[in-house]
């Protein structure tokens, strides 16, 4: 599917961006650039804020038409980092983010950009406040370069919207990028901005993690507040922040956790007081792999072998290798109770709050623009994209509410699942369960759907997972270096120190992340209505996050 004529109009008007009235400084290479990384540069006068932002317009110029993740570019881009370098000369350059470019998916509320969800009947939403989270970035520097594509209004993990058309996989451009924030996660791996934000209500922050052999937090519910993001689900609903290392996740989360307790998000009250405004990034620093015991979900694999599955198999008997290498115990956890399909079926609480969380939502004063003021009144305009596998669910979910005495038993049975899920850490002494993300590639586009996903559990009892690059499928034609394979790490609630902690350890010693062959070339900054220019690269960029000047 390729994208509408709205969104190749946005998509057109990324050239207008580029306006280059300062002196040229020499191009600033972003690839793989990392927050440390990019201020070293900018503090010690190898770069500007502008030039920055440049260097990361230029590449998403380059190689967006192909892979398809961005749906909007911030007009102010520009200006805002000309603002940064202004106060960088003054000696006024403070935030952990400053002048860090940062794009969000297109379901979070910003006030200087539409708010889509990749929808066509919201193509012209203008939201007058952002997000809480969106806030706290600017509050801390950061620069929002633009908006992302995701799955129509995050119902799905295949990546394809009304608006945005079909993003594709940066490391195979036949499949799927994983999703919902999918354009997140093909942008970040292609280093289009040094880190993004995506949201999640089954999988879709790991999904396109995963698929993109990225870093993300799925947060304990309730640390980050969700105000001002297109809802699905109360209970299930979670943002977070997806990147290529564990260092600037931790940046990342600490900045969008900074909200604390929001009375726009009563979620937030839950937050104790031992989590309230912690410094993430200092949670990295010691530790050992010594010692620990990882609970290894079999339930979350699939055994039958395939083109599909056998790669997951093999890329996590590494991991259990190099684990048991670095002195864990890796425990085999068989219990019945971790099936993804079950719980999917048995306690998924979407299609009860969806129709009230969406009617919330478009009703508020605050949303501005052109818009339906319902869901009933968004899909009978016919300006969406239902896959055929959503048809049943839309339905369904026009009709659902909390007062269907379903509901009531199947949060009954979520918290029966959460305390079996607290009895296995107990019983097993464990520091964390491991798992695939996903037990099988992830799909071609034009599937009906994102198969074979183990997201549901953390989704649905709010307990926090990250996510780490596990390996590579076997390269081919396609996928040159291969197709990535991610890792969940799955701790107890509030634990998301200590599990970014083990992040940092485990990818210290497997190293796995590596730059999609299709967008590894160097790009120049260029001037007003020029191409920009693809350098052929002759170094041999390492696998761990290089940066610097060209």
């Amino acid at each position: 599917m390729h994208p509408t004529n709205a969104a190749l109009t946005v998509l057109a008007s990324f050239a207008l961006v580029i306006d280059i009235t300062f002196a040229q400084i020499d191009s600033y290479d972003v690839r793989e650039s990392t927050i440390e990384g990019v201020h070293n540069a900018l503090y010690s006068d190898l770069t500007s804020c502008r030039s920055l932002v440049e260097s990361f317009i230029a590449r998403i110029e380059a190689y967006n038409p192909t892979i398809n993740a961005i749906i909007t570019l911030n007009p102010n881009a520009l200006s805002i980092a000309d603002q940064k370098d202004y106060a960088l000369a003054a000696g006024n350059a403070t935030g952990a983010l400053f002048c860090i470019p940062v794009l969000v998916k297109d379901n979070y509320d910003t006030s200087d950009m539409n708010t889509t969800g990749g929808c066509l009947d919201l193509a012209n939403s203008q939201p007058t406040v952002d997000a809480a989270v969106v806030t706290a970035l600017k509050n801390a520097g950061a620069i929002i370069l633009g908006k992302t594509n995701l799955h129509e209004l995050a119902l799905e993990g295949l990546t394809v919207s009304s608006l945005g058309g079909q993003t594709v996989n940066p490391y195979d451009h036949t499949r799927t990028p994983g999703g919902s924030s999918g354009g997140t996660g093909a942008a970040v791996a292609a280093s289009f901005a040094v880190f993004g934000t995506g949201t999640d209500t089954v999988n879709s922050l790991r999904s396109p993690a995963s698929a993109n052999s990225l870093f993300s937090v799925r947060p304990t519910r309730g640390l980050i507040s969700r105000a001002g993001i297109i809802p699905i689900s109360f209970t299930q609903d979670a943002i977070g922040p997806i990147a290529r290392n564990v260092d600037d996740l931790a940046v990342a989360l600490t900045v969008m956790a900074s909200v604390g307790y929001d009375p726009d998000d009563n979620a937030t009250a839950l937050i104790p007081f031992s989590s309230v405004g912690q410094d993430y990034s200092a949670a990295l620093y010691g530790g050992s792999l010594k010692g620990m015991r990882f609970g290894l979900v079999e339930g979350f694999f699939n055994r039958t072998a395939s083109n599909e599955t056998t790669p997951v198999n093999q890329v996590f008997n590494g991991v259990n290798a190099t684990l048991t290498n670095a002195g864990a115990t890796v425990v085999t956890i068989t219990s019945n109770i971790f099936n993804s399909t079950a719980i999917s079926n048995a306690f998924d609480t979407q299609r009860f709050e969806y129709r009230q969380e969406m009617d919330t939502y478009l009703s508020r004063a605050s949303l501005q623009g052109t818009h339906p003021s319902t869901l009933a009144g968004l899909y009978s305009s016919g300006k969406y994209l239902v896959i055929p596998s959503q048809y049943s669910y839309v339905d369904t979910s026009l009709v659902s509410s909390t007062d269907n005495i379903t509901y009531a038993g199947i949060k009954l049975g979520i918290q029966n699942l959460t305390v079996a899920l607290e009895n296995t850490f107990k019983a097993h002494s464990l520091d964390a369960l491991i798992y695939p993300e996903q037990a099988n590639l992830v799909v071609k586009t034009g599937s009906p759907s994102q198969s074979g996903r183990n997201g549901i559990l953390a989704a649905v009892t709010g307990f926090p997972v990250v996510t780490v690059p596990a390996g590579f499928s076997p390269s081919t034609a396609d996928a040159p270096v291969g197709i990535p394979i991610g890792m969940e790490i799955l701790g107890m609630p509030w634990t998301e120190a200590r599990l970014l902690n083990t992040a940092k350890l485990i990818a210290e010693v497997m190293r796995v992340r590596r730059m999609p062959k299709g967008t590894e070339a160097a790009v120049e900054s260029v001037r007003l209505g020029e191409v920009p220019k693809i350098v052929p690269d002759t170094r041999d960029i390492p696998r761990a996050y290089p940066v610097g000047i060209l």
